[in-house]
């Protein structure tokens, strides 16, 4: 499977809950597959929507999934840490792990190699770290959504891009949208 698959599949799982998404394809993916006022779709500042849904499930009780990419991930390894030592139970991070700068261009990353973020998360503190093949995220997700535990999942797949348009909305439409959504 590749990232849209993996989007198409758990898209009715996200719809109850406040994405924060990472940027470029990945957003573009979300957004053509199911679009909702609860998503917030990262259209600059690769490697932080780790870090932003972090401190929006700090800030309020909802449940918050980041949607991560590795590539992201390794630009900012200081996210990991920081979530490790930042508690949020209504916290989920997802990191569709397929081994490339997917929105660059599929240039490999070392997570495609020697490099585990699983084994990364587990030593900067975070105590529920899974590893998912692409076929079960699904369950993998809602079993953390159900767990009420912050949890790191690492979702393993191919490498690959569907072609989906850009986002044309302005992303000052995107944040007010969310914003209304997080406080309703």
């Amino acid at each position: 499977m590749i990232r849209s698959e993996i989007l198409k599949e758990i898209a009715p799982i996200l719809r109850d809950q406040l994405v924060v998404c990472n940027i470029g394809i990945p957003s573009q993916e979300l957004h053509a597959i199911d679009d909702q006022p609860t998503n917030f779709y990262m259209l600059g500042t690769m490697g932080l929507a780790s870090s932003i849904g972090l401190g929006l499930a700090l800030a309020q009780p909802k449940t918050v999934i980041a949607i991560d990419g590795d590539g992201s991930v390794l630009t900012n390894l200081g996210t990991l840490p920081t979530i490790g030592n930042n508690v949020a139970d209504n916290y989920i991070l997802m990191i569709i792990d397929n081994g490339s700068y997917g929105s660059t261009g599929d240039q490999p990353t070392y997570a495609g190699r020697k490099t585990s973020l699983a084994g990364m998360a587990r030593a900067a503190g975070c105590e529920s770290v899974v590893e998912v093949r692409d076929v079960d995220t699904g369950q993998a997700l809602q079993d953390a959504i159900d767990s009420g535990k912050m949890t790191v999942m690492v979702v393993k797949c191919d490498s690959g891009n569907a072609k989906m348009p850009v986002i044309t909305m302005d992303p000052v439409v995107i944040r007010d949208r969310f914003m209304k959504a997080v406080a309703s």
